[in-house]
């Protein structure tokens, strides 16, 4: 991904298509003195997720219901502006995408099974229990002075 000549991978095989890829370029705020004024340093990145057909459709309902909160008509838009450098930022805005859209299509986690707690650990945690309780009841003052 660090020389950005191709598309970037969201998980195995499966990548976003530069073409449905959109960019905007802004005036960043930040480093970069009087140079700053000048060039439009920040980026924007698009992407329209709702109608993309480069992910499954698994993956793509999935995505839309987690990103649910960030998508505006569909397209989840991702910002980049800690560099200077116009192609910095929009390298580091390709690997947010493609991070984000990755996370948001990763398979659910596995259900926890319950495991039952072995007799024996049990009654020793009852016991300890019980003599902690004897040691504090034996401090509570009783029987002194």
């Amino acid at each position: 991904m660090g020389d950005m000549s191709g598309s970037p991978v969201i998980r195995g095989s499966v990548s976003l298509p530069e073409a449905e890829l959109m960019w905007r370029f802004s005036r960043s705020s930040g480093p970069g003195g009087q140079h700053v004024n000048t060039s439009d340093s920040q980026v924007e990145l698009r992407f329209d997720l709702a109608n993309t057909d480069a992910l499954p459709e698994v993956w793509k309902a999935r995505a839309l219901e987690r990103l649910a909160s960030r998508l505006v008509d569909g397209v989840v838009s991702v910002r980049a502006s800690e560099h200077r450098s116009q192609w910095r930022n929009r390298e580091m805005a390709m690997t947010r995408l493609a991070a984000l859209l990755a996370e948001a299509t990763a398979p659910p986690p596995k259900p926890r099974r319950a495991t039952k707690i072995p007799r024996g650990i049990n009654e020793r945690r009852l016991r300890n229990k019980k003599q902690r309780s004897e040691t504090k009841r034996g401090r509570s003052g009783q029987g002194w002075g």
